[in-house]
Formats: C-alpha cells, structure tokens, sequence
C-alpha cells in the first residue's frame, strides 16, 4: 500500500512532498514535523492550526511553526515545520500567579488553560490507566486528579507544560496530547493484546518486517536498591520536619548496589518516589529500536502509546513492549519508513 501525507490547514488540503520527518514520543513534551513540498507555490503561513494525515489517518493536530521559503537559478523550495498543540504549553509561561492552599491537579488545568488557544478543556481526559484502546471522548474522572493537593504554589518563570506535568508526576502521572489534539492525564499503557508485531527471524527470512534494528542493554544506570529520604512537616509548627523513608528493590539486578535520594518535595510519597525511579531506571536500560518499511500494519498507523509484540532472534526477544517513539520519514536514501523506538510498558517519566 502506498502511504499518502496530507496537511490540512483550514480548507486547504496540500499533497505531494518531496521529505518529511513527522515525530511522535509519549515522553517527549511536544510531537514535531517538518515537510518539503513538492509544489513551492503554496501559500502558508505560520500560526495557524493544522492537522497531518497518513493514508486518511489523523496523526497529528498542531501548529505551523516555521516556513522557510529559498530560491536560486535552478530551484525553488518550501519547507514547514511545526508542532502538535503541547507546543502551545511548552512555549506559553504560566502568568497567573497564585498560591493555593488547596487545589486538584483538574482545578489547577482549568486554570491555566483557559487563556490557551485551540485547547478545548472539556475534552480533557483524565484517567489513571490505559490498558486498552483509548476511544471514547471525555472519559469520566479518576479520583486522585480531584484529590486536593497540599500546597499548590507554581513557581514563576515556568511553562504552563513544565507545571502540569510536574504536578501530575506528583500523583504518579503524566501529561501529554493524542493525535486529535486532546490533552490526556494519565500512565501509558501496562499491557493488553498487540496491535503490531515485529518479526526477524534466522530460518524464514522471507517472513521478516524490519530493515534494521538496534537493542541495548545497560546497568550503568540501574541500582539493586533505590532509598528515598523525603520530609513532611510535623504536625507542632514549633518542631523541625520528620524525615520519612522507604525503600524498593530490583530482584533481577546481578549485584548489591544501593541508590539514596534526599527528596525534599513533601507533596509526593516517598514510596512512590521510589518506585518511579526504579521503573525509570529499568526503561533506560532496556531500548530496542527498529526501522520498519512503510508507516502502518494491517491498515493502521504506527502509533505511541501502543503494544508491539517483538519475535527478534537474532537479539533473543520475544515480548510485547510498548512503542513510545516514532518517527515517519520520507527521504531520498531510504525512501517511505518510519523508526519505532520500544521499551516496557507502564513507566512513567
């Protein structure tokens, strides 16, 4: 199946590149693309809200950042880049200054959102868990996005993005957008059937979907142990902070090698400080990549956020891990590919 870019601004539909990269990463603030058009006469203009399809696929809803138009005797070129709708937080610095007592992770969205163009807050999804195929819109609440906090103080100087994701880290979350533009609070994905599968093996070469692949495997940064000291205040105002610890262990890790942070940030658990960076640490020490042909399996996109079954026997994998990262790319030396970036599932950064 050829696979067909379109970008859509307004009514206008444009066809036809010449290049495109067009990235995606669950845990990268804002998703980006950049396309060299085949028809340099078009007219476009940065600012305005647009929308990537790939073979009538939505992937991406954003903004043109950046058009750089060239010409010399022989050639004339176009070239637009831009970002998904997070790059309108990434870029935009919180000017409402407060300092709450009390206030929910969903109260404090509200409020910083609702000068944010093309963000339509009644869409927000809040939810502890995707396991599944996130479909429906406006899912109903999770409890701990209600949940008061203790102290709701955004420093200033800071990007709208940095906070929300700072505050949802708080509660073992993260923040990010789907391809529609709807901003989403939650975990990636834990589990559930596959949606691609992956194949490279030895003795049925002809069975195989992937033109490259990397995998690495690294204890530099992992600890057999990860302790963490935080603080909470005591209740007599007179007395000093407690300190207050807890511990979580690796059991596959080969040898003792111990980890302490000093988290002086009262408003996360201890506990599940520690159970983050350990998840953390394990996800960084665990990459595979591939290069696959085309953009899409079985009729559907390469997608973030979706279970990959891996069958690798030349690395010795046979798992299903979670596609984080991926990157569609046209280009003179490879052609129509995309890159997929695997790693396990259910971590939160």
């Amino acid at each position: 199946m050829s696979d067909k870019v379109s970008l859509h601004i307004g009514g206008q539909r444009i066809e036809n590149f010449l290049t495109y990269s067009i990235a995606a990463d669950i845990y990268t603030a804002d998703d980006v693309f950049a396309l060299e058009l085949a028809n340099p006469e078009v007219a476009i203009e940065p600012g305005k809200k647009c929308e990537l399809y790939i073979n009538e696929q939505r992937e991406l809803t954003g903004i043109i950042d950046r058009v750089d138009h060239s010409y010399d005797k022989k050639t004339e070129s176009l070239r637009v880049e831009g970002r998904d709708l997070c790059g309108l937080l990434v870029d935009s610095y919180a000017e409402d200054f407060f300092d709450e007592e009390n206030m929910s992770v969903k109260a404090l969205a509200e409020r910083l959102l609702r000068r944010v163009p093309f963000i339509n807050r009644k869409d927000i999804i809040y939810q502890e868990n995707i396991r599944g195929r996130s479909k429906s819109k406006g899912m109903s609440a999770v409890g701990i996005f209600d949940t008061d906090h203790a102290h709701a103080k955004p420093d200033p100087g800071r990007t709208i993005f940095d906070i929300l994701k700072t505050y949802s880290a708080r509660r073992g979350m993260m923040f990010y957008a789907l391809e529609n533009g709807t901003l989403v609070f939650g975990k990636p994905k834990s589990g559930g059937a596959p949606l691609y599968h992956l194949i490279n093996r030895r003795a049925e070469p002809q069975n195989n979907n992937v033109l490259k692949g990397s995998f690495v495997r690294d204890i530099s940064r992992r600890y057999s142990k990860i302790l963490v000291i935080g603080q909470q205040q005591d209740i007599d105002e007179a007395a000093s902070d407690v300190n207050v610890t807890a511990s979580v262990e690796d059991p596959i890790f080969p040898f003792y090698k111990p980890y302490v942070l000093v988290d002086n940030n009262d408003e996360i658990s201890p506990k599940l400080a520690a159970q983050m960076l350990l998840e953390k640490m394990k996800w960084e020490g665990y990459q595979l990549e591939y290069r696959v042909t085309g953009h899409s399996q079985n009729g559907i996109n390469y997608r973030i956020n979706e279970m990959c079954n891996v069958e690798d026997e030349v690395f010795g994998v046979r798992e299903n891990l979670l596609i984080y990262r991926r990157m569609f790319e046209l280009s003179k030396k490879d052609g129509v590919t995309t890159i997929l970036g695997l790693g396990l599932p259910g971590v939160v950064q």
